[in-house]
């Protein structure tokens, strides 16, 4: 599995994922001016900013949190099949309850 470092968190966005292609392979182009809502599940969380003090500052979301994410942001990786998309923790806008 995939460890991030510092304040990064892993998120699961595969089943959060719009299609971009028909099943017969015709290409969608949708308004992507248009910003919505991104959500993801968090797979793996980092250990936490380390401060000037050397205090480790810890990450406010937990694993199998649903959360909310700046819509520009990360880097999306694909991983045994599945997109993830590695965020820092400040980019991490609300958890879903």
């Amino acid at each position: 599995m995939l460890r991030p470092l510092e304040n990064r968190v892993i998120l699961d966005i595969s089943k959060y994922k719009k299609e971009e292609t028909t099943s017969s392979g015709i290409i969608l182009t949708g308004d992507s001016s248009k910003e919505e809502p991104v959500y993801g599940v968090v797979v793996a969380v980092g250990p936490g900013r380390t401060l000037d003090n050397g205090e480790i500052l810890k990450i406010d979301v937990k694993e199998g949190d649903k959360v909310v994410y700046n819509s520009f942001t990360g880097t999306e990786v694909d991983y045994e099949g599945k997109s993830y998309l590695i965020v820092p923790a400040q980019d991490i806008l609300a958890v879903v309850e």
